[in-house]
């Protein structure tokens, strides 16, 4: 796939756990960024200049839209015009940051403010972070079973809290893996997947170049189970109660992410295993 020459895209909490390794693959791919946070970016040296952002303000959500992606933009002839894509990442990281009303009215009103900006500056594309926590099982009351697996973009979900957006990321896995693979039943709240931050770049970018997409659900994660055993011998000893609706890979996630292999073109680049080996 071609590198695109220069596309400009806003990216919100471009510097939270995931938006500070998605932003370098968007670079590395040649797309120019701004990033609007309530902080700097954690990387001085990336080439990403940070316009410090209250997404909950539609005012400034407007206006950041329409702004400068740097200092260099004052050399232009040119005004400033609205970017080629909007990456939404920024929210309230988990629940029990702030209390559960202002995590849902904060989330709820930004993405909203996103959105609507957005869409009235004529952008194309809108990408937005949601989270495998729509699945009812992570931060749902009590021991919950998932609805069936695998997990795909259409289940009707009626998740209990108030927490929309998070995700576990790129190198806080790895650094988690020693102790996170010998615990397995400790992974339900994520159901046994995980989506590596460079292959979440890769995944905003075939978002970004495909057209004609209109509202699309996709499940962002990568290929393969969290566990060192196949995967219907593992949710028959994990989650006995969760029925199986299709026959799964020896090694598939469960949750899903057929969908955007098929409609995207993603192909996973950095599967767990080739930074641990569990064996070992």
């Amino acid at each position: 796939m071609a590198i695109p020459s220069g596309k400009r895209i806003v990216f919100t909490g471009g510097s939270g756990k995931a938006g500070r390794h998605v932003i370098p693959e968007l670079l590395k791919r040649g797309y120019q960024v701004l990033n609007l946070d309530l902080i700097d970016f954690p990387d001085p040296s990336a080439n990403v200049f940070t316009l410090k952002t209250d997404l909950t303000d539609s005012g400034q959500v407007f206006n950041a839209l329409t702004t400068h992606f740097n200092f260099s933009g004052y050399e232009d002839t040119q005004v400033p015009s609205p970017p080629d894509a909007v990456i939404h990442f920024a929210a309230y990281a988990r629940n029990m940051l702030v209390p559960d009303n202002e995590c849902y009215a904060g989330n709820v009103r930004s993405t909203y403010n996103v959105i609507e900006a957005a869409c009235k500056l004529g952008v194309k594309k809108i990408i937005i972070a949601s989270s495998e926590t729509t699945y009812e099982v992570c931060f749902g009351q009590g021991n919950l079973d998932y609805t069936a697996f695998p997990l795909v973009e259409d289940m009707d979900v009626n998740p209990m809290d108030t927490y929309a957006i998070s995700k576990l990321c790129g190198e806080r896995y790895e650094r988690d893996f020693p102790r996170y693979i010998q615990n397995p039943e400790t992974r339900k709240r994520n159901a046994w997947a995980y989506i590596d931050a460079r292959d979440l770049g890769q995944i905003c970018d075939l978002c970004v170049q495909r057209d004609g997409l209109g509202f699309q659900v996709f499940n962002a994660t990568n290929d393969t189970i969290t566990a060192t055993f196949p995967t219907k011998q593992f949710l028959e000893q994990y989650a006995p109660n969760t029925p199986v609706t299709r026959e799964m890979g020896e090694w598939e996630a469960p949750l899903s992410n057929r969908k955007i292999k098929e409609v995207l073109g993603f192909k996973e680049e950095h599967n767990w295993r080739k930074y641990y080996n569990p064996d070992q």
